[in-house]
């Protein structure tokens, strides 16, 4: 009666024993003796050549095949849930997509790697892709988009937007979503979109840039240097990764320039500063920002020149006397200059005119002497009325001899007032002659 079996194992093969049915050992390559005396052991040989493992029994022996140390290495386990699949490259090469279930895979004598993929994720992207889909293994699974460098794809999962997609393959699972794309042209940069707003909010960053005019302003775009469009007040949108792009926001609502401390010297060589208020707008958007590189700055430096050729045309006395007139030829000077950097000026004041400290002295004791002298001259001129007026009063009264009666009860009416006299007018002698005595 035999009682031992002689087995021999190959380097690329293993050897399951199973006893009556039910997994017994795993046997290494090599030469093994069993003790068998009932003949109820069964070996079977699996060669690693093969990487996938198929067998009646299969989930009872993964769980065996983790439990042993000496597999560690030699056998991968892949348990996949209904929305889950499995790119196996086998050798640096896409052999075949594993579907949900348990999968057992020999990788002792190749070089196997697994990807697991979570198909509730609708879009999958990887550099690996092109040689995925060169396997037509696909067809069930998922649907291969590829987009041209053009091209931009706009996928809608459920109804509802997802993501925007570059340029590149990608794969769309199907079966768990409905999920929908929209392939959009790029050459043009600009994107519009009736459902714009929802798609800038989600999924876009990458792929559009969003750009916003508030009120009271106009946006330009350049493509590559040149001019693409105006924009209004709103939301707007640009592919990326088309040219060179450059936005801009041009505020259309007036704005004032502080045209301040200048030092400038008059035509009688006083220095003093001015300070001047400039009020502009925008009236030519592209030109305010291809003519120079800051119509601001440069309307402010024509300002500056306009105050130093005014003020240095005239001396001190006729500036201060007749600033009005200075606005008015510093104003039209700003006017006739800003059109050529896109601007319109609204308006131009001056706000201050500051003197040097000595000079403000000599100004103060000049306008001093000045009222001094018409202070003396309206005295003088009151003096003289009142002496003409004594004199016309004389005449008068020395050819109206009863208006020169009256006069004296006037003046014996106020000196009665201010003494306790008792006047009795009789004939004989004036009036004027009674009131000598009492005196």
């Amino acid at each position: 009666m035999i009682l031992f079996r002689k087995f021999k194992v190959a380097s690329h093969e293993r050897a399951l024993v199973f006893h009556e049915g039910e997994f017994h050992a795993v046997l290494m390559p090599g030469k093994h003796k069993l003790l068998d005396p009932l003949r109820k052991l069964k070996v079977e040989k699996i060669s690693l050549r093969e990487v996938y493992f198929k067998h009646e029994n299969l989930d009872v022996l993964a769980r065996e095949f983790l439990l042993r140390k000496s597999l560690d290495g030699e056998v991968k386990i892949v348990d996949l849930a209904d929305h889950e699949r499995a790119f196996v490259f086998i050798d640096g090469k896409f052999d075949r997509v594993l579907k949900p279930g348990l999968h057992v895979l020999w990788v002792a004598l190749r070089k196997v790697r697994v990807d697991v993929v979570d198909t509730r994720e609708p879009v999958y992207a990887s550099a690996d892709l092109p040689r995925i889909t060169r396997g037509n293994t696909l067809e069930d699974e998922a649907t291969v988009l590829d987009l041209a460098d053009h091209q931009r794809g706009l996928v809608w999962v459920d109804g509802r937007f997802r993501v925007a997609l570059r340029p590149g393959l990608y794969l769309l699972w199907k079966g768990l979503s409905d999920v929908r794309v929209e392939v959009a042209d790029a050459s043009g940069v600009m994107f519009n979109h009736r459902e714009l707003s929802a798609i800038l909010q989600t999924g876009s960053q990458y792929v559009l840039n969003q750009f916003t005019i508030e009120a009271g302003q106009l946006g330009l775009w350049f493509v590559d240097g040149k001019l693409g469009g105006v924009l209004k007040p709103g939301t707007h949108a640009f592919w990326t990764g088309v040219g060179k792009l450059k936005l801009l926001q041009v505020e259309l609502r007036e704005r004032t320039l502080d045209i301040a401390g200048q030092e400038i010297m008059t035509n009688d060589k006083v220095t003093l500063r001015m300070n001047a208020l400039l009020t502009y707008r925008v009236a030519d958007a592209l030109k305010s920002v291809t003519v120079t590189e800051d119509a601001a700055q440069a309307l402010y430096r024509e300002a500056q020149l306009a105050l130093r050729a005014v003020v240095g045309a005239r001396e001190l006395d006729a500036l201060l006397t007749d600033k009005d007139a200075v606005a008015a030829e510093l104003e039209a000077l700003v006017k006739a200059k800003a059109p050529e950097f896109g601007l319109e000026v609204r308006s131009l004041g001056i706000r201050d005119i500051i003197l040097p400290g000595e000079m403000k002295e000599l100004m103060n004791k000049v306008t001093e002497a000045r009222k001094a002298a018409e202070a003396s001259l309206i005295n003088r001129r009151e003096e003289t009325a009142a002496m003409r007026m004594q004199a016309n009063t004389a005449k008068i009264l020395e050819n109206q001899p009863v208006l020169m009666k009256l006069r004296e009860l006037e003046v014996l009416e106020k000196i009665a007032e201010k003494s306790n006299l008792t006047v009795v007018l009789g004939e004989g002698g004036g009036l004027n002659d009674r009131v000598m005595k009492l005196l």
